[in-house]
């Protein structure tokens, strides 16, 4: 939040004027999305399920989906299961048929520690379990799933800019949807307060 930031030049990319600053600040979560699809192999063969409807899993639901893979998204919340939007599947994480076993691909986006045990009950064996959850706590689960199915687990973190700069664009991604609220910057403390609310939408600060 510093007034001026030196980064090197390399590090910048430029945001068509098409893109509205409001849109355009979903990027770098939507390059994280992008990410999976340079790790793996989606096809309209391949079934997918995202964990968890916040706004990383929502955004990497619509890249999957734009992939051409057959993609379900899992949460706890109705009203963001929604917002996935024609051609995805939903399920509550609770849904009894949930966990069957039938993924080639899980991508976690719980940001919650449960998110990996969840993950392993879903991906079929010698499935693959991506990890796009980070957390503060230790993991206390038994590792040995991945072996007796010979799941591949493979860490997932930033991603290509370039695809989701054109993404944005030409509105192959609508993010509109995501936003919740949008304050300006003399009433910032309400917009942190709403913000920090568990399960809320992207919070703008308009300068």
């Amino acid at each position: 939040m510093a007034d001026r930031v030196s980064v090197p030049y390399r590090n910048l990319h430029v945001i068509p004027d098409s893109i509205p600053d409001r849109e355009a600040v979903f990027l770098e979560p939507l390059a994280a999305a992008f990410r999976i699809a340079e790790q793996v192999e989606l096809g309209p063969d391949t079934n997918v399920a995202v964990l968890g409807d916040g706004k990383l899993g929502l955004l990497c639901t619509c890249v999957i989906r734009n992939s051409g893979a057959n993609v379900t998204l899992i949460g706890r919340h109705p009203a963001k299961l929604a917002l996935a939007g024609d051609g995805v599947a939903t399920r509550l994480l609770d849904d009894s048929h949930g966990q069957d076993r039938s993924f080639d691909v899980v991508a976690d986006c719980t940001g919650n520690a449960s998110g990996l045990e969840t993950a392993f009950r879903l991906v079929r064996p010698c499935g693959t379990v991506v990890l796009k959850t980070t957390i503060a706590g230790e993991h206390r689960l038994s590792l040995a799933p991945i072996v007796i199915d010979e799941i591949r687990v493979v860490g997932s973190r930033c991603g290509p800019f370039a695809p989701a700069i054109a993404a944005l664009a030409s509105r192959a991604i609508d993010v509109r949807p995501l936003i919740g609220g949008e304050y300006p910057l003399d009433e910032a403390e309400a917009a942190f307060q709403e913000a920090s609310k568990r399960g809320a939408s992207k919070i703008l600060l308009r300068v």
